[in-house]
């Protein structure tokens, strides 16, 4: 929990509160996060539209235990987003935050957040701008690939691409499809800061680091420190592909 939050928690807060403004969530309304991870965007469902107007869920046993401590009113259930434990047309708002691009079927996961979704009702998503340099991972994958050239890096992500997003809302059956571009900057104190998280073996950077010897993590370490190349303190910008569309 606290590594995850440690390594993508000071991107995702943020993105959170862009992600909502985005759907533009209706008071008296009821809303599901799904893929709800740490609660980034279930505290931004729940400071809008109360916590007993909000579901959420996720796969990990320990995300679900983590959330539910942290709202004990929000019904929290482990599901994943293909196969979501609830009737049809129950919220009028369904989200998903980074979590398209991690579902075992984009296309079935999306489906399902249609059907739980009233006709009319919002479905969005947001994946990061993987295949355009534009993640918060953008530059620890350039320095993977100028040292293993064979390495895989997050590029070919469902979702993390110009228009895919929208082309799997599409494909889903979704109607109305809007997508934009939505962008957050954290802040880091210097290099060593910026680096640790990535040794905590989160995400699929996180296990490229975590199956590296000692010299070729070090060799790695180096790489990333020329390329940001920043002494002292410094911002790393990234943006996420955001897409809305109306269940039918």
């Amino acid at each position: 929990m606290d590594a995850y939050g440690r390594f993508i928690g000071r991107y995702s807060e943020p993105l959170a509160d862009g992600f909502v403004a985005l759907a533009g969530l209706s008071q008296g309304g009821r809303a599901l996060d799904v893929g709800c991870g740490t609660g980034a965007l279930t505290s931004r469902l729940v400071a809008q539209l109360g916590a007993e107007a909000v579901s959420a869920v996720d796969p990990s046993t320990a995300f679900v235990s983590a959330v539910r401590s942290r709202f004990p009113l929000v019904d929290v259930r482990q599901a994943t987003a293909e196969k979501l434990p609830f009737p049809d047309d129950r919220f009028d708002v369904t989200m998903a935050q980074l979590v398209v691009h991690f579902m075992a079927d984009p296309v079935a996961g999306l489906r399902e957040m249609a059907r739980v979704t009233r006709p009319g009702g919002v479905v969005a998503a947001c994946v990061w701008d993987h295949a355009g340099n534009r993640s918060p991972m953008s530059l620890f994958w350039r320095a993977v690939v100028d040292l293993d050239p064979q390495a895989r890096d997050e590029s070919s992500l469902a979702g993390g691409r110009a228009g895919h997003l929208a082309e799997l809302f599409r494909t889903a059956g979704l109607s109305g499809i809007e997508s934009t571009v939505l962008t957050v900057t954290a802040r880091f104190g210097s290099f060593d800061e910026w680096w640790e998280p990535f040794m905590l073996g989160v995400g699929p950077a996180g296990d490229y680091v975590q199956r590296l010897d000692t010299r070729r993590r070090g060799e790695l370490r180096d790489r990333c420190a020329s390329l940001l190349s920043r002494p002292g303190s410094f911002d790393v910008t990234a943006s996420a592909w955001a897409a809305v569309g109306r269940a039918t």
